[in-house]
């Protein structure tokens, strides 16, 4: 239980200083009003504060209080930051940083798949595909495969930098997968791409697998800006990933997602 009101309570604050409604430069609350508003004990309060300290968010001190820390000390590999910008609603500028990192890190490390994947690589990456394949066919979770294709991708370079940061990429390549996922045919567009990806990789050509997974990732971008656009507000993304209709249907459901 003590685990559960320390989340919600980490959430909370979370949320409230990515939403700006505390905003940089800002003190936190007193102890005890922080205390009243969340319905939770000092003990609590003072283990949030901690962690958001250590997720940059916060700089706390006897002589500066608690304060909110500008976004360039925010740790953005880290999920729980991913989830609270999501939850708090996408910025173009968060969504711009996120295709920029995709395009120098994922070209460098398909290289190094279709270099050094093994078997058991590619079994585990076939296997994400086909989870891809069949929510486009048959509807369902496409967004847990997809990520579960690119962290294959990133496991397969077997260098260990580049599979830590298969871990933090997790959440924020998230929210670009789920906005596609809301794009009229976005995920039956996108499959032919991430198999052309994997064939390469299998195939042991490094080249071709590097122009054919940024290829995905303009595809990926092309979507975003669709989106921008369109001037509507950017889709919340925050618990379960979206589930897809069947492309036996007519998908017109999944793109009014976005009003």
């Amino acid at each position: 239980m003590t685990n559960n009101f320390h989340k919600n309570s980490l959430d909370l604050l979370g949320q409230a200083i990515l939403s700006g409604r505390y905003a940089v430069g800002a003190s936190l609350p007193p102890e005890p009003s922080l205390c009243e508003e969340l319905g939770v004990s000092r003990t609590v309060v003072r283990e949030a504060i901690k962690s958001l300290v250590a997720k940059g968010l916060l700089v706390t001190g006897p002589k500066v209080g608690t304060r909110v820390m500008p976004d360039a000390h925010w740790n953005w590999f880290d999920p729980d930051v991913v989830a609270w910008q999501s939850a708090c609603g996408l910025t173009p500028d968060f969504l711009k940083d996120l295709q920029e990192l995709r395009r120098v890190v994922e070209p460098a490390a398909v290289r190094l798949a279709a270099e050094r994947a093994t078997p058991e690589d590619i079994a585990y990456i076939e296997a994400a595909y086909a989870g891809m394949k069949q929510a486009v066919e048959q509807g369902g979770d496409y967004v847990t495969h997809d990520l579960r294709f690119h962290q294959g991708l990133l496991q397969a370079s077997h260098n260990r930098m580049l599979v830590q940061m298969s871990k933090a990429l997790n959440a924020l390549l998230r929210t670009s997968f789920e906005i596609s996922t809301r794009i009229e045919d976005g995920t039956k567009t996108s499959l032919p791409l991430h198999r052309a990806v994997l064939n390469a990789v299998i195939a042991r050509n490094p080249a071709k697998a590097e122009r054919a997974v940024m290829v995905l990732i303009e595809g990926a971008r092309q979507d975003i800006e669709q989106v921008l656009s369109s001037r509507k507000k950017l889709p919340v993304v925050f618990g379960q990933a979206t589930p897809i209709k069947s492309h036996t249907r007519p998908p017109r459901k999944a793109a009014k997602a976005l009003t």
